[in-house]
């Protein structure tokens, strides 16, 4: 039973999450990989609105993809923009990724390798994914600006899209945690978390939504 007050805190740690910028033409979109195809379908969205003239999609298989996209998540998002009419010439694969470091590490150096100059980035992943990766991709390639995108959607839609409401409070409060934890490891810069959002976070664990939180210290996963 999730109560009336956990709904309130999901909702205050979702929205911290979003980092509502509007996107704008950058040098390339990236989408970042996962077990969900949406952010292929926004990636693509953004190219035909010509605001990106070439799309990489990068990130290998995780325990969650691995039945679901079992040629790698981004091998699965370069064939759902081709169905979506995406030249093939406009899209490059990073298949080997395996955490949102790796996303943007990898990213960069394919598109060092290809030649392709970069200053600014569309980073497209899930919703409530939005800070972390805009936090990781600044510590990582401090020297492009930084659009954070994804699938335009409310708190509420998003619980439906996925059908279980726990386990999305599961998932905001697991990124959250990393958001705190990994700038102490290198792996991101800090963002600011506002007192409201860290009350919400503390009673959302006291509730017993930890399932997502890690107590990794090596990896950015």
């Amino acid at each position: 039973m999730i109560s009336t007050q956990d709904w309130a805190d999901a909702r205050r740690v979702w929205d911290y999450h979003q980092m509502g910028h509007a996107p704008r033409p950058c040098s390339v979109a990236i989408g970042l990989g996962s077990h969900d195809l949406g952010v292929a379908d926004t990636a693509v969205d953004l190219y035909k609105r010509c605001l990106a003239p070439l799309l990489v999609f990068t990130g290998a298989t995780s325990p969650t993809t691995r039945e679901r996209m079992p040629r790698g998540e981004a091998v699965h998002y370069r064939e759902r923009a081709l169905e979506l009419g995406v030249p093939s010439e406009a899209i490059l694969v990073e298949p080997h990724a395996r955490n949102t470091g790796e996303n943007i590490r990898f990213s960069r150096k394919l598109l060092e390798e290809s030649g392709v100059e970069v200053s600014s980035v569309l980073l497209i992943s899930k919703p409530y994914e939005e800070r972390r990766a805009y936090a990781t991709a600044r510590k990582l390639w401090p020297g492009v600006e930084v659009v954070s995108a994804s699938t335009p959607m409310t708190f509420a839609e998003y619980v439906d899209s996925i059908g279980d409401a726990r386990l999305v409070i599961d998932m905001l409060v697991g990124a959250l945690q990393r958001l705190m934890i990994y700038p102490d490891q290198g792996f991101m810069i800090r963002q600011p978390v506002p007192a409201d959002v860290a009350e919400a976070y503390e009673r959302l664990c006291q509730a017993g939504y930890t399932s997502r939180l890690t107590t990794a210290a090596t990896s950015s996963t």
